[in-house]
């Protein structure tokens, strides 16, 4: 059982078996505010208005992102239909696809066995398989960086023929370009840096001349450029916003508020892969290690991922999905430490997944039992439980029997007992979200909101703006005393929003006139605009938001 690479019957049935997982998991979960509803919204109504230029975030200009991912949830829509899983659908093939350039990387540079391990270890880390679930640009932007890394592994390895090298590159150069139109320049940027610290850590200037540079610039602006072209011709005020605003200003600046410590992402790296946290520095530690030959795939790695760590740590702007393109190579540097580590090495990481199985199924109920949540908040908390509960036995029962296998020297059983085991509970943590989610997202409240829809009903959200709800209605809303994300979009749009008062007036007149109007709004809101009279009949309500009537 240590010949687990060889046998292609087992790969096959773990490969559908993955690949039937993840497809089936994109559909059992609402979408969650904020992230998902965005994107899932930019999309839909791109599908239905028809633009494919410029994208719209509640039929407002959106140029915080490029359309990678808005144009595969919209293509998704067309040839499925508007819905959850469909909306989460690239993301899911992002992930697979980051897999499968995982596992050919490291079969082609390292060997079958380490191949099959990346797979494993990649598939099953927290952090990729979560992300392969959530409609966010993570996953798009991690996979498009995957096939750059890929294929400049597979063009720059020693050995390479030269059509090889030449394809493999220009997939390298089209996996940049890809990255740059799933979430900016970053996709341009890190994988070059990459490149000169390569360099100039390995010393081989060689690399320079095998890099394809005029084909593979030809190829990146050919795929890149169109859109930035056109979207600009379109509408002048968007380079600027974008290069700008989204990248200068957000790397530097803390306008968005969400700058975070120096060691932010740290903490974040240690429990993103897990179940091979062990096995972490080890990894790299041995990739400083120099190995015969001129190209260093083991440094590039290191390089990559190091890098990645250390640039994002130093912007002012910090969001935890932001490393999860550094999983696919600390997935290969830990494939090769599976492979050569010892049986104490193995027993040691089986050790500490049934260790931290075991702590979560005392702690778990502990924190639920001392959340100080209000009671419409603690009730989907208690129905997450019982999830929480079996991932945690999950791992515990994974991590000990990895144990006993790592024990019996029987190495592949034990790596791929702990990815399973890491995959699975993975996966029944994100399922369990699902009543917290709906709460999020306030689907709750559609049944009475599409009783009091009409035709023509407009539909104010006062003070927020409901990322989820407005995309399972089905329809934009109209913005009041609130812009926040669509702060640019409205100066070019300024209509498209209302201050206070004057939507109390029209509220009033419509009420007057017989039209039916809703509002979303929070509690707060509510008690304000009742202190001013205003007339406002409760449709539907929930701990977070309420749904008022004019009428």
């Amino acid at each position: 059982m240590n010949q687990l690479h060889k046998s292609k019957p087992l790969l096959w049935c773990l490969l559908l078996a993955f690949t039937a997982i993840t497809l089936y998991m994109l559909g059992v979960r609402t979408l969650v505010p904020p992230d998902e509803g965005r994107y899932a919204e930019m999309a839909r109504e791109m599908f239905v208005s028809g633009d494919w230029i410029t994208t719209r975030l509640n039929g407002i200009k959106y140029f915080e992102k490029p359309p990678l991912q808005t144009w595969m949830n919209a293509l998704t829509f067309a040839a499925f239909g508007v819905g959850e899983w469909q909306a989460r659908l690239w993301t899911g093939l992002c992930g697979l696809l980051g897999v499968a350039l995982t596992a050919h990387a490291g079969a082609k540079l390292f060997g079958a066995r380490v191949g099959l391990y990346a797979a494993l270890v990649l598939a099953s880390s927290l952090f990729w398989s979560a992300a392969g679930q959530i409609d966010s640009l993570d996953m798009g932007l991690a996979a498009m960086m995957t096939l750059s890394l890929a294929g400049l592994l597979l063009a720059q390895r020693d050995g390479a023929g030269a059509a090889g090298r030449r394809n493999w590159m220009l997939a390298c150069w089209a996996g940049m370009a890809l990255a740059v139109l799933s979430k900016g320049l970053i996709g341009l940027v890190l994988p070059g840096a990459v490149l000169v610290l390569y360099t100039l850590a390995a010393r081989d200037w060689a690399i320079w001349g095998r890099l394809h540079l005029a084909k593979g610039a030809l190829l990146f602006f050919a795929i890149a450029a169109p859109w930035f072209v056109l979207v600009a011709l379109n509408n002048p005020e968007q380079p600027h916003f974008f290069f700008i605003h989204e990248h200068v200003e957000r790397f530097l600046l803390k306008t968005h508020h969400r700058e975070g410590a120096w060691y932010y992402f740290v903490p974040l790296l240690l429990v993103g892969v897990m179940p091979w946290l062990t096995l972490l520095p080890h990894s790299l530690a041995a990739a400083l290690r120099r190995a015969p030959g001129a190209f260093q795939p083991k440094l590039l790695l290191l390089v990559w991922a190091a890098f990645i760590v250390v640039f994002f740590s130093c912007s002012s702007s910090k969001l935890p999905g932001y490393i999860v393109p550094v999983f696919p190579a600390l997935a290969l540097l830990i494939a090769l430490q599976l492979e050569t580590a010892s049986r104490r090495g193995h027993m040691l990481c089986a050790a500490l997944v049934a260790l931290l199985g075991a702590a979560a199924l005392v702690a778990v109920p502990l924190a639920i039992q001392g959340s100080q949540r209000p009671p419409a908040e603690l009730l989907p908390l208690k129905a997450y439980e019982p999830w929480l509960l079996a991932a945690a036995f999950v791992l515990l029962a994974g991590g000990a029997l990895a144990l006993l296998r790592a024990r019996q020297a029987r190495r592949d059983v034990t790596v791929l007992t702990l990815a399973c085991a890491g995959f699975l509970a993975t996966h029944l943590i994100l399922a369990g979200f699902e009543p917290y989610g709906r709460l999020r997202a306030g689907v709750a409240l559609l049944p009475q909101i599409r009783a009091e829809l009409g035709p023509a009903t407009t539909i104010y959200s006062v003070g927020t703006y409901e990322q989820a709800l407005t995309f399972y209605l089905g329809r934009t809303v109209t913005l009041v005393d609130y812009s926040d994300e669509f702060e640019f979009g409205l100066r070019q749009q300024p209509a498209l929003a209302r201050d206070v008062d004057a939507f109390v007036a029209q509220w009033r007149a419509d009420a007057q006139a017989g039209v039916r109007d809703l509002a979303i709004l929070r509690p707060d809101y509510y008690a304000k605009l009742r202190l001013r009279g205003v007339p406002m009949r409760v449709v539907a309500q929930d701990s977070r938001r309420m749904v008022v009537a004019n009428r």
